[in-house]
């Protein structure tokens, strides 16, 4: 009995310190890892991201850029980090998604070393020509490569990136086989668009955006379920579904995530904010300068999310057997 007492006892004060913790968390700064370098789409959301949490939560939120594998690196930080809230990272489509298929070998499962928080926000990838082209629309350009099987080149930042793979996921269900030119990023990939080396590109909208508004291309499509109506150069823009492929979905898109086995309660305090922060002007603000589309979800929701993610690309990279070279 006197057994009995001690234990239950012992599991009152576990407990009891347990909420006393989650109480007064956050006792320290908060680390927010970003696995690419200083500079890019994902760096840029995830201080708009952190600036905001830290005024409105006041709360300390310190960016950490560890780049490195496609974004492995970063995210691998955060899987191995103590499980106690005060590590967390902004994951995206490519390290969360794409990459376990892509990459022979792998650091972390993203399906089992992650406590998902919430979907932050995600960017289309735009069909854009060069602003003297023939092509008018989506459909010139299928019909023109269903007649040459081959014949048109598309331009892409790199293999395995979601420009690329959107380009695949085209022609799967347009029928019809074109030649992918990969390159080292997005620039050189817009800049051979510009010089007529390719006949259309998959670009990001930072890359397509500033050429828009030159008129030095013109967009035919754009790759999410709906329209970017929150972007000028966009917001007319049809999406692919639109031009007769129904369910075409294919987005960047950036997430919060900690390590598995993080509190709940941690969780859905960070959620909270993240999603508070979502709604504010300056961010929207911020956001639609870029390109870029709010999300804002549950935490179950973006799990849900991510497997089907998980699924959807991994599937396409095994099916058209996409590599790295």
């Amino acid at each position: 009995m006197l057994n009995l007492r001690l234990l239950a006892g012992a599991a009152v004060l576990a407990l009891c310190s347990g909420a006393a913790s989650a109480d007064t968390w956050p006792a320290k700064p908060i680390r927010l890892v970003v696995p690419f370098p200083p500079g890019g789409g994902t760096d840029a959301v995830a201080r708009l991201v952190a600036e905001k949490m830290s005024a409105q939560a006041h709360w300390t939120v310190v960016v950490e850029n560890r780049p490195g594998a496609g974004g492995n690196v970063g995210l691998d930080v955060v899987a191995k980090a103590p499980a106690d809230g005060y590590t967390i990272g902004l994951g995206q489509t490519a390290n969360l998604a794409i990459n376990p298929a892509l990459y022979p070998k792998m650091p972390f499962d993203p399906l089992k070393d992650f406590a998902p928080i919430s979907t932050v926000a995600s960017q289309p990838v735009v069909l854009l020509v060069n602003a003297a082209s023939p092509f008018k629309t989506l459909k010139d350009v299928v019909v023109a490569a269903k007649a040459k099987p081959e014949s048109l080149r598309m331009g892409t930042p790199g293999n395995g990136t979601v420009a690329h793979l959107a380009g695949e996921l085209l022609e799967r269900q347009a029928g019809f086989r074109m030649l992918n030119v990969p390159y080292k990023g997005a620039s050189p990939a817009m800049m051979d668009l510009l010089g007529n080396q390719v006949e259309f590109n998959f670009a990001n909208t930072a890359a397509a955006i500033p050429q828009l508004m030159n008129q030095k291309v013109r967009a035919l499509a754009v790759s999410s379920a709906q329209r970017i109506r929150n972007v000028p150069q966009l917001a007319n823009v049809p999406t692919v579904a639109e031009a007769g492929y129904p369910g075409f979905d294919a987005i960047t898109w950036t997430g919060l995530v900690a390590p598995a086995r993080t509190p709940q309660a941690l969780i859905d305090r960070i959620n909270a904010e993240v999603r508070k922060a979502l709604k504010t002007q300056d961010v929207l603000d911020k956001l639609a300068a870029e390109g870029s589309t709010p999300m804002g979800s549950t935490p179950q929701q973006f799990g849900d999310y991510l497997r089907a993610e998980h699924q959807k690309w991994g599937a396409l990279i095994r099916d058209a057997n996409i590599k790295l070279d």
